[in-house]
């Protein structure tokens, strides 16, 4: 099953959810305001990464390739949010040739394969891995195509060229989608 029809039956099944909550509850107006002030206590996708100390370089790359309007926006996205040491294990100038006004496209197309339209939590990863064999593709933003499978209960992330990166934190929520924060950073074949 597509992701976007997963995305599809998880958030009905989430609102579902909340309804049976709010009427369980016996004021659906309180459950409904009160659920919508702690999603507003989030932070956004952008926010979120500049609040973890480990993702100066990611931020600073978004903000280069001018995507920060976007990485705030409503989405819903999942990014695979790359740590400082991902983009340190890079050859040498790689990120900074990539941070050249020149490279505003290259970049941007490199960033925005991190980033899958809609809400992909863990759970719905997981699940999608498990009902296509143990490997699972599907496309980021970018229009390149990622796979996923499981090392143990660890994701495991193989972009274009082979190259293999874990999800070491899933599911970081924010206002307009969740983060898994990765220990490589993904590049097109």
């Amino acid at each position: 099953m597509p992701i976007s029809s997963q995305l599809k039956i998880a958030a009905m099944a989430s609102v579902a959810a909340m309804g049976a909550f709010a009427l369980a509850a016996g004021t659906p107006a309180l459950a409904n305001h009160h659920n919508k002030a702690a999603e507003q206590s989030q932070p956004n996708i952008v926010e979120a990464a500049m609040g973890t100390g480990v993702h100066n370089t990611l931020v600073a790359a978004v903000k280069a390739a001018g995507l920060v309007d976007t990485l705030v926006s409503p989405g819903p996205f999942t990014v695979f949010a790359p740590t400082d040491d991902a983009f340190g294990k890079l050859p040498a100038g790689t990120v900074d040739t990539l941070l050249k006004p020149e490279n505003k496209g290259q970049l941007a197309n490199v960033l925005t394969y991190h980033v899958v339209a809609g809400r992909v939590p863990a759970a719905a990863l997981g699940n999608a891995i498990h009902e296509a064999g143990g490997t699972y593709e599907f496309e980021t933003v970018a229009g390149e195509t990622l796979s996923a499978s499981l090392s143990g209960d660890t994701i495991v992330i193989t972009d274009g060229a082979g190259r293999t990166s874990t999800v070491t934190m899933a599911d970081v929520k924010t206002t307009n989608g969740v983060i898994h924060v990765t220990d490589g950073v993904f590049l097109p074949a």
